[in-house]
Formats: structure tokens, sequence, C-alpha cells
């Protein structure tokens, strides 16, 4: 319990103002480059996710839909379907 090698995390920025969330955003860059711990983060605030990950799953109605990192999954066809409303060509 004192030394994790994982931490799980959900919906930690809910509810925080933008200057809020770029500081849990700090706290959890530094908690990770300081202890090494694996930070699996289940989140909606797509600026933290964005900031935070290496690799991003997005689920769809429990339904894998895309995998990949941060600058993969922003340019994914059915992410942007899904949760933006954009039509894919």
């Amino acid at each position: 319990a004192t030394e994790p090698k994982v931490l799980l995390l959900e919906e930690v920025m809910a509810g925080l103002r933008p200057a809020e969330t770029d500081q849990m955003v700090g706290f959890l860059r530094q908690l990770n480059a300081s202890t090494g711990v694996t930070i699996l983060l289940i989140e909606h605030v797509m600026r933290a996710v964005m900031a935070l990950s290496q690799r991003v799953v997005v689920l769809h109605h429990g339904v894998k839909i895309a995998e990949g990192v941060p600058a993969e999954i922003v340019r994914d066809k059915a992410v942007l379907e899904v949760y933006l409303g954009e039509a894919t060509p």
C-alpha cells in the first residue's frame, strides 16, 4: 500500500475549473516522474487526457472504438463521429 505500482483514477477532473485541472495535471505528471507509478485514468476532460496520456483507449457504450497515442486519437474518424458529432466521409 505504501509503494503502489499502479494508481487508478476515475473522473478526478470532474467539476474542476480549468486552472484546477492544470494543477491536477501538473501534480499527476510530477507524481509519475518522481515515483514511476503507472497512472490509469478514466476521464472525460479531454484536455487532461491529452496532456497526461501516453496511450488512449476510447470506449463507446462499453465497446472499444479506438486505441493509440493522443495524436492518433484526436484524428480518429470513429472518435470524431461519436464524441464530436462530425460525420465521417
